[in-house]
């Protein structure tokens, strides 16, 4: 029997994103020193770990098409979120990261500039996952905070969770399931959506 995969969106869900006090711009983090563990965050994966569930992370990350920061910066911030999650004894068996955007920007890598598979709310880094752990989509989860999430999530073929804050008022109707969205879990924190993906398991 293949063992459960969660695959975990990293930005809204891992993660917070970095607020600039001066400006008020938001970005993901793009740097080691910018890691800021969510609420809950920690104690949700050990927990779908200790029922038996591998955990992968698929993250889009555009910056560096967008000539916003460096494809090395990317990297360097995962391998460290990824080093920062073993310390709290989380064990991330893979990481797969889309670094394309359709139209790029000023200063942007013209390699990464494409429309493509991989890129949320494409399938392609969640089937990449699936393939790469021998896992079993009927026994995998995307959680993410995003609708990209969960079309990524039901067009490959899996179960999806939404980390739903609840002063996320845009994502309020994704709890209805306009357009077949409905997620089949969703709470304020990944602990709680580990619950309830344990009680699903």
């Amino acid at each position: 029997m293949t063992v459960p995969l969660a695959i975990l969106d990293r930005d809204g869900t891992i993660i917070d994103v970095v607020r600039d006090e001066e400006t008020g711009a938001i970005t993901v983090a793009f740097h080691p020193a910018q890691l800021r563990l969510l609420s809950g965050a920690v104690e949700g994966m050990r927990a779908l770990q200790d029922g038996g569930f591998t955990l992968a992370i698929a993250s889009n990350q555009p910056a560096p098409a967008k000539g916003q920061f460096s494809a090395d910066a990317v990297r360097r911030t995962n391998d460290a979120l990824v080093a920062r999650l073993a310390e709290t004894g989380v064990r991330i068996a893979a990481v797969e990261v889309c670094m394309h955007h359709p139209d790029g920007g000023e200063g942007g890598d013209p390699a990464l500039v494409q429309r493509c598979d991989c890129r949320k709310p494409r399938p392609g880094m969640l089937t990449t996952l699936v393939g790469r752990l021998g896992a079993d989509p009927a026994r995998t989860w995307m959680i993410g905070d995003g609708a990209g999430d969960l079309e990524a999530g039901r067009a490959a073929g899996v179960k999806t969770a939404l980390v739903f804050a609840s002063n996320r008022c845009e994502l309020c109707p994704l709890r209805g399931g306009p357009g077949g969205l409905l997620p089949d879990v969703y709470g304020p924190t990944l602990l709680e959506i580990a619950h309830g993906i344990l009680r699903h398991a």
